[in-house]
């Protein structure tokens, strides 16, 4: 307990220590000597709490000597000494104690009870108002300095590259599971841009506990994260960042990484993310963990269900479904370009869900005249068309046009002769956007739990993976991300030959 100490109301010392202190600078000699009358003087020990984090306050505090910590999250982020000011927000709205202020060595602090700044009869109202504009400025940088909380990134995630239902409900349960576990953790505001920039603004506080994020709103950056477990979208990420494939930047962003002093790394989303990650892995030493979440619509990455691939597949199927019942009524053929560069996952499950007639991935190599023939006998059509079709070849030729154009054309000179319209849809993005699903959601969870697990066990260079139901890793070194799609279901979606 702390001991408490008699003082002379009229001390020059104390006069002039509650001049320089920021709240009360503008109070004049006589508002301060009625100000002296309602304090308090203690003496701590060292380590001797003065308050506790989370707890609700009556006080607030003006340091005499020594000096005390203030901890957040079990993190010293600054030290009061004499003449600092600190307690003034729990005065303000009766909320609890953003911090734990200790005694670092023997130290005194005055003390002075809330309840005297709301009664005119103890601090008269003109004498109030001057000292509450006094906590505005002291909140003011006291705010600037919650940029402190940035100073140590024990865990930083890093999305970036292309949206996909499923980035923000990894992003909200992995927040969740290694928080839990007591780990602190961080997120890039703007994918591997922010590591460039290493700016306080480029990264974000992510708290899933709400009683701890009551603790922490007011800093700059904080966000509570459970309200990310069912949004569209991806809400820490930049647009793709090719420029990251420069040598140069992949050591800046070491360098920033290394400086904040950061523990463990999780990049989230497909194979671009992932090249990044295996970038910066081959630059960090051995004892900062890395991980990797596959997020990614068109399921690029091999070996595990990706997040964000069944609401794509859910949203695809549904397009088609329309295009499908317009085609009937309009007597027309369609021809759509879907996701899929490398393997055609999404394409060939989006076309086998809707039940279109064909399924034209990157790999497949259709006798074009036979197509064409039999195209010729349909009252209507709808064919599904992997934006990775014959991509080398479009590009050598410069064509212009999309995977779906190309497609028409090849069978248009492969003889196809029809009095129907033939409508050709380029890659729709708003499927990116799609609310991700409950199987999304449920894989985000199993993998945030996964990925706690790999951590705690001291693993690293690991991507948590889910496959029919099990859950195991996949080291770095040999994930895959080709995707190739299985052949028997390749086949199931060709209805022209049925």
């Amino acid at each position: 307990m702390p001991k408490e100490l008699t003082f002379k109301q009229n001390d020059p010392g104390l006069l002039e220590l509650i001049k320089e202190t920021v709240p009360f600078k503008t109070l004049s000699l006589e508002e301060i000597k009625n100000l002296i009358k309602y304090l308090k003087k203690y003496e701590y020990d060292p380590d001797e709490i003065v308050v506790n984090e989370g707890d609700i306050g009556t006080e607030a505090y003006i340091v005499d000597s020594g000096e005390f910590t203030l901890d957040k999250m079990e993190r010293t982020v600054k030290v009061f000494k004499k003449g600092d000011f600190f307690g003034e927000i729990a005065l303000i709205d009766k909320r609890p104690r953003l911090g734990t202020v200790k005694a670092l060595d023997i130290a005194t602090l005055y003390s002075i009870e809330g309840k005297y700044l709301e009664r005119p009869d103890c601090i008269p109202a003109t004498t109030s108002l001057k000292i509450i504009k006094g906590f505005a400025r002291l909140l003011s940088s006291y705010m600037r300095e919650g940029s402190a909380l940035y100073r140590e990134l024990e865990v930083l995630l890093i999305q970036d590259g292309g949206c996909a239902p499923g980035y923000n409900p990894a992003t909200a349960f992995i927040s969740e599971y290694l928080e839990k576990a007591g780990k602190k953790v961080f997120i890039c505001a703007e994918g591997f841009k922010s590591l460039i920039s290493n700016k306080i603004d480029d990264y974000r506080c992510l708290i899933y506990n709400s009683e701890l994020y009551k603790q922490f709103e007011h800093l700059p950056g904080v966000v509570f994260s459970p309200p990310l477990r069912e949004a569209r979208g991806a809400s820490f990420r930049s647009e793709r960042f090719p420029e990251f494939k420069s040598k140069k930047l992949q050591q800046v962003a070491a360098k920033a990484i290394l400086n904040r002093n950061v523990k463990i790394i999780v990049g989230i989303g497909g194979n671009g993310t992932l090249a990044g990650i295996n970038e910066l892995s081959n630059l960090l030493p051995d004892d900062i963990k890395l991980f990797f979440i596959p997020v990614t619509i068109d399921s690029d990455i091999y070996g595990t269900d990706c997040i964000g691939e069944f609401a794509g597949v859910e949203s695809g199927a549904e397009k088609i479904r329309c295009y499908m019942a317009d085609a009937r009524t309009h007597d027309r053929f369609y021809f759509i370009e879907m996701m899929g560069a490398e393997g055609g996952y999404h394409a060939l499950h989006s076309c086998l869900g809707a039940g279109a007639h064909l399924a034209v991935l990157p790999s497949s190599n259709y006798d074009l005249k036979k197509i064409a023939k039999a195209l010729q006998k349909q009252e209507n059509c709808v064919v599904v068309v992997a934006e990775g079709y014959k991509r080398e070849k479009r590009k050598q030729e410069d064509y212009k046009g999309s995977a779906a154009d190309y497609f028409r054309d090849e069978l248009l000179d492969a003889g196809l002769k029809t009095d129907k319209r033939i409508i050709c849809e380029s890659f729709s993005r708003d499927i990116r956007g799609a609310s991700p699903n409950n199987l999304d959601i449920m894989l985000a969870q199993s993998m945030a739990r996964n990925l706690s697990n790999l951590i705690s066990s001291n693993r690293t260079r690991q991507m948590p993976a889910r496959l029919s139901g099990i859950e195991y890793s996949i080291p770095f070194n040999e994930i895959r991300t080709d995707n190739s799609v299985e052949s028997d279901l390749a086949v199931l979606a060709n209805r022209l030959f049925l």
